[in-house]
């Protein structure tokens, strides 16, 4: 079977899943892939155009490719997944071959609750021409369905390899980690704002590690330069990152919005108890026995529950270890990518 993988290949999650796709794939199919190209960033007019003109420039490539069996598209919400849909419909119309659409996207479901019958109406098409559909969750599955013929759609949901993650789910002082985007999205004003209270509660009792990259780094850098518990490591390798994961004992994720984010997967690979919110698909993966969600926005419920699995440490480890073994039993590559296979020979 020829594949031809679509999506974006320079930053991001989408990118990094894609990555390992490719890898896990080796040997089972011959894969191929087409690089979308990330929109440059910034904001107005001039970037907008840009962001045209690069889309349009990476499809017109695509045009000139040979033809393979089956066609997977990564899309997202919104502009993603206007200019996906062009792949989907030559695809569908002149190579006439199997098409995977697999939705990412932490909007997605604003998106799909349009109020605009134009961007209905595309929705639907985009779907119809799509063979086989891949979504997360069950969240995401009823989410699309509505525009969409459910029996097409497949739950796949992300996936990390836990070997390359050391998972040591006991940490003294406690060490709370956060390895995400600097963006307001992922909750990091709250996270900030939560941790100043907790290391003014537990002075020297407590570490704190925050990794990534972004608009918001300045408020982390002023976090670390005030209190001696946090330490700010922007930008991490994948081998740092993993590091890091695998000496944390609570990994908090603040977030308003996601699908179902690699960080939260990685942090669990790196047997960390978590603390999250009850957004996107993240309830279907973290319960009671393994974490705890609060309402996003409310920094009273998040600062106590990462005090409640500071001052509890034999609750925090319990839910360490289950976290690990979730990651080894459900969310690992070598069951994934099996499922993935068996959509793709379903198709072709």
């Amino acid at each position: 079977m020829s594949l031809l993988i679509v999506g974006p290949f320079q930053r991001g999650g989408v990118h990094n899943y894609i990555q390992q796709q490719i890898d896990q794939l080796s040997g089972r199919v011959a894969v191929s892939t087409h690089d979308t190209r990330v929109p440059p960033l910034g904001a107005g007019r001039l970037r907008n155009l840009r962001a045209v003109l690069t889309g349009l420039a990476a499809f017109l490539q695509f045009t000139r490719r040979d033809q393979p069996d089956l066609v997977h598209i990564h899309t997202s919400h919104r502009f993603s997944f206007y200019r996906k849909s062009l792949y989907v419909f030559f695809t569908n119309l002149v190579w006439d071959v199997p098409i995977v659409l697999h939705v990412h996207g932490s909007s997605f479901d604003e998106f799909m609750q349009t109020d605009s019958s134009v961007v209905a109406a595309i929705q639907r098409r985009v779907f119809d021409a799509s063979d086989g559909i891949i979504v997360l969750s069950e969240y995401w599955k009823d989410v699309v369905s509505r525009q969409s013929d459910r029996s097409k759609i497949h739950v796949l949901p992300n996936a990390v390899d836990p070997e390359t993650f050391p998972a040591d789910p006991t940490s003294e002082p406690p060490h709370i980690v956060f390895v995400s985007n600097l963006i307001a999205r992922k909750g990091v004003m709250d996270l900030a704002a939560a941790i100043e209270r907790v290391a003014e509660r537990y002075p020297g009792s407590v570490r704190v590690s925050i990794g990534g990259d972004g608009p918001l780094a300045e408020k982390i850098r002023r976090l670390e330069e005030e209190y001696d518990e946090v330490t700010y490591l922007g930008y991490l390798s994948e081998v740092d990152k993993r590091s890091l994961l695998g000496d944390g004992s609570i990994y908090v994720l603040p977030t308003y919005a996601e699908g179902l984010p690699f960080a939260l997967l990685e942090g669990m690979a790196g047997a960390n108890a978590v603390v999250s919110t009850s957004v996107g698909s993240i309830p279907e993966v973290i319960g009671p026995e393994n974490g705890i969600l609060v309402t996003p926005g409310d920094i009273d419920e998040l600062v106590d529950a990462i005090e409640t699995l500071v001052t509890e440490p034999e609750r925090q480890r319990r839910m360490a270890e289950t976290n690990r073994r979730a990651i080894e039993r459900q969310y690992s590559w070598s069951h994934v990518i099996d499922e993935l296979v068996e959509i793709y020979d379903s198709l072709v």
